[in-house]
């Protein structure tokens, strides 16, 4: 009696485990179809979103100045300008004052640049940096339309940062310009393919010195490039030493991190407040000289 009841609990067992595969089975199937389907509606938005220019304004606490932005650039571009980018604007309220001089390294559509073009009124000083030559464009009409505000001067320079004064090459993402980056970098995983390569003139932060007011505040973003631009900002960091707002990738979190040490930089994690102090660089760092401590901000 005791053998015939341990085989039908055995069966029982079986049937269950049976019945659970094939569940799971059809789940995975489920969700294989969903990412699909999802992956191809973002290709096709992506694609629609080519060439598309949107007038917007930026939120109220930037003086809501008119801005031109591209989808091509990212789909969040879509959705309302409060939305966008969290990080960045609290970046901007939080380093940018009365009067700063701002350079935003790797500007996109411009966005850092205008909010803080708000923030440091008219007697602050806006350079914004982009190497693309379309975005660069929408930049200066961004510019032109904020003329008559009460805002910066904004100056936009069509050029990348690096190490060396040359002839470089930007490779135009298939995806979203954002992760445009210069061909021999790694650049974003967000790229995933190639759409076309563009010329571009590469400077150093420390040739600029010469040429522009000198920042207070410095924001880079260059897709993984970020090591070759604070090796070409040696005087900047030595002598002018701005706050910095950088965005690092992984694979460059050691080598950002003995950088900014080197020259006395305290590096604190930029999207939690009260921003924690690290001894190695996030993807949101910011690198603050030792004048000026970290609470200040």
């Amino acid at each position: 009696m005791g053998r015939i009841e341990h085989r039908s609990i055995g069966v029982a067992d079986n049937e269950v485990f049976r019945s659970t595969s094939v569940w799971m089975g059809q789940c995975l199937k489920i969700l294989i179809l969903f990412s699909w389907a999802l992956m191809t509606f973002r290709r096709l938005a992506e694609h629609l979103s080519r060439g598309v220019v949107l007038r917007r304004r930026l939120p109220a606490k930037f003086g809501r100045l008119p801005i031109y932005v591209t989808p091509e650039a990212g789909l969040r571009y879509w959705s309302a300008m409060s939305r966008v980018d969290s990080v960045l604007y609290s970046m901007a309220e939080e380093l940018v004052k009365p009067n700063s001089v701002v350079w935003d390294v790797g500007a996109n559509v411009g966005l850092f640049s205008l909010c803080a073009a708000a923030t440091s009124g008219p007697s602050g000083f806006v350079l914004s940096i982009e190497p693309d030559l379309w975005l660069a464009h929408l930049i200066t009409r961004s510019r032109q339309e904020i003329a008559r505000y009460a805002c910066s001067e904004v100056q936009v320079l069509c050029a990348s940062i690096s190490d060396s004064i040359r002839v470089s090459s930007l490779a135009i993402a298939e995806r979203a310009r954002a992760s445009n980056h210069l061909v021999g970098t790694t650049g974003s995983t967000q790229a995933t393919g190639l759409r076309c390569i563009q010329p571009t003139v590469s400077l150093t932060l420390d040739f600029l010195l010469d040429y522009f007011p000198v920042p207070s505040v410095l924001k880079i973003d260059v897709e993984t490039h970020e090591v070759s631009v604070l090796k070409g900002a040696a005087r900047l960091l030595r002598e002018i030493r701005p706050t910095i707002w950088c965005e690092v990738s992984h694979e460059n979190s050691s080598e950002i991190t003995e950088l900014l040490h080197a020259v006395g930089y305290k590096l604190y994690g930029a999207e939690i407040r009260p921003h924690p102090p690290t001894d190695r660089a996030w993807f949101h760092t910011l690198a603050v000289p030792p004048a000026r401590p970290a609470h200040e901000y």
